[in-house]
């Protein structure tokens, strides 16, 4: 059997790195199961792709296709494009897309038209928020899929009220939990740790994304003006890229305890959450990872496609509601945030799962 595994954007590298982990595992024991990786070079930064294959010790890429930056329906063109070409030089028998970005459905379309089986790891997830992108990715992929890896019961309940078939939906857990469960013990604390003075719960880290937080320059300036002004004496770590540090320093977005660096790798990225007092972010991501480390996180969104970060997690919503962001400042200042629970599954093992259950569907030894 050979498995062809797309990966185009940072969160897909932590997806992808533990199931080809598990995939050598059963090679090992001698198992016909063998994959070739595609990246759409859809992220194309070093510290977004390159960095990312390093740290997790995941081969390099068969090829990358090098579709880089444009519109949506420039970069989604441009992949399928590139795509199709390569899965017709490459027959494969099953196209493995992961997590909701716009690499995960332009592949998906590709290989359905090319009568090829897709399996979609992270299945399932739905924010009801049709503003995002990734929503919009996250119906199409899961409307076209053969296999879907959940990680969650919500994802499971989704898929069913679609009308899919039980024995197409495999409640496996979280892949970017076994990425975090191996590599803990290899967090690496960054540079900046001592140019900055860092302590120990004794900061903050923030990132920023989303166009309904970032596009708009006065919800911007007001929105990091007033979490400036809540973290009082913490420090706030703020990753973010070059074009969009000129863009809020243009905005006079200078505070004495705003720090902008350079985005981190997993190792570095991972450790400074790990430490931090609180994370404030717009990423789905991120609250997973918080979750399990318990880390208070305040996200800047209405919605979550990722309910169980709230319900059971550390993770509160507060969108870009004033009085919300003040209460949840309130909450984690005083000591009082939510202590949360690991989600079902949420072990380390899900790639295993994944693998095991292919295994079964296409009845290798």
């Amino acid at each position: 059997m050979i498995i062809t595994i797309v990966a185009g954007a940072r969160p897909n590298f932590m997806k992808i790195a533990p199931i080809i982990d598990a995939i050598k595992e059963q090679q090992s024991k001698g198992i016909d199961i063998n994959f070739r990786l595609v990246h759409t070079g859809q992220h194309y930064d070093k510290n977004l792709s390159d960095t990312f294959f390093e740290e997790l010790n995941i081969p390099f890429p068969d090829v990358n296709l090098e579709v880089k930056s444009g519109t949506q329906a420039e970069q989604t063109a441009a992949i399928m494009l590139g795509f199709e070409k390569d899965l017709k030089q490459n027959p494969t028998d099953l196209v493995m897309v992961v997590g909701d970005v716009t690499s995960t459905m332009a592949c998906t379309i590709v290989a359905k038209k090319e009568g090829v089986k897709v399996a979609h790891v992270e299945a399932g997830i739905r924010s009801g928020d049709l503003r995002m992108p990734e929503e919009i990715n996250r119906m199409v992929t899961d409307s076209l899929t053969d296999y879907f890896f959940t990680t969650s019961k919500y994802a499971n309940s989704n898929l069913k009220k679609l009308g899919f078939d039980d024995d197409q939906i495999f409640f496996v857990g979280n892949v970017m939990i076994d990425t975090l469960r191996k590599n803990e013990e290899r967090l690496t604390e960054p540079q900046l740790w001592k140019e900055l003075g860092l302590k120990s719960k004794a900061y903050m880290v923030m990132t920023l994304h989303r166009p309904s937080n970032v596009d708009e320059e006065n919800q911007l300036k007001a929105l990091i003006s007033q979490i400036v002004e809540l973290a009082k004496d913490y420090p706030i770590i703020f990753p973010v890229h070059p074009r969009t540090k000129k863009l809020l320093q243009d905005l006079d977005l200078n505070f004495e305890n705003l720090h902008y660096v350079e985005p981190l790798g997993y190792l570095e990225f991972n450790y400074l959450v790990k430490n931090a007092f609180g994370m404030l972010t717009d990423s789905g991501g991120i609250t997973e990872e918080t979750s399990v480390m318990n880390v208070p996180c305040i996200t800047l969104r209405e919605n979550t496609e990722r309910p169980e970060t709230c319900e059971i997690g550390t993770n509160v919503l507060v969108g870009n509601d004033k009085n919300k962001i003040e209460q949840a400042f309130a909450q984690l200042l005083s000591g009082n945030w939510k202590k949360g629970q690991i989600p079902e599954l949420w072990d380390g093992n899900a790639a295993k799962r994944i693998v095991e259950h292919l295994i079964k569907i296409y009845k290798l030894n």
